[in-house]
């Protein structure tokens, strides 16, 4: 009796819980009224408030500058020096918890500048769903070019924000991984992200030689 008692108030609260989530969805978020769909939009709502949350905090950041140009990074004695391996603002920080490739250094030899890392690049993936975050130096059509490399590699982009301070851009994509993927991992993800931005950073680098 007091196993039947327990579980009753177990499934009392959770139906409880559940109508308070879904109280707190808009409809837009509902499909249906099952414990899965609510579930999931529940999750979709997470997401969209995340990349919200990342937008306010860029605009903070750029608010922040414009009033202070010299503001680049507080960890720096010369904020107004440009290194090669630029340092992420603190606003920033935070968006790359574990990130699978980070800034690194080029060097002298062409050999190895194709394997330089010019990006910050994050990829959490769960089930068929993927967060992207990219910070990198802004280059000639790297969007357009990045979308068709998406989509060629069947990852749909269900959400894209995009955040510039010069003369870096930060990239926040939420993916749905479709069938005929061949990219099984987060890890996986993110190396052919990388890939695609050395080859834009090497055409980019041909430009700007060609004109010299």
């Amino acid at each position: 009796m007091n196993h039947i008692a327990v579980e009753r108030n177990r499934r009392k609260q959770m139906n409880h819980h559940l109508a308070a989530l879904r109280s707190l969805l808009p409809e837009s978020y509902l499909k249906r009224g099952d414990q899965a769909s609510i579930i999931g939009g529940a999750i979709e709502f997470v997401k969209e408030l995340e990349h919200l949350l990342q937008s306010l905090e860029a605009q903070k950041f750029l608010s922040i500058r414009q009033q202070d140009p010299t503001i680049h990074d507080e960890n720096s004695n010369n904020p107004t020096q440009e290194c090669e391996i630029p340092q992420l603002p603190l606003h920033f920080q935070k968006f790359f918890t574990c990130p699978q490739y980070t800034w690194s250094s080029i060097p002298n030899t062409n050999a190895s500048k194709s394997n330089a890392t010019m990006a910050d690049i994050e990829v959490n993936l769960v089930q068929t769903h993927a967060n992207l975050r990219i910070l990198s130096r802004k280059r000639l059509k790297q969007l357009s070019k990045m979308v068709v490399f998406l989509q060629t590699c069947y990852l749909s982009i269900l959400h894209l924000n995009v955040t510039t301070f010069d003369p870096f851009v930060l990239y926040s994509i939420t993916l749905k991984v479709e069938e005929g993927c061949c990219l099984n991992s987060a890890d996986e993800i993110a190396g052919a992200v990388h890939q695609i931005l050395g080859l834009i950073e090497q055409e980019a680098t041909l430009c700007i030689d060609s004109r010299d």
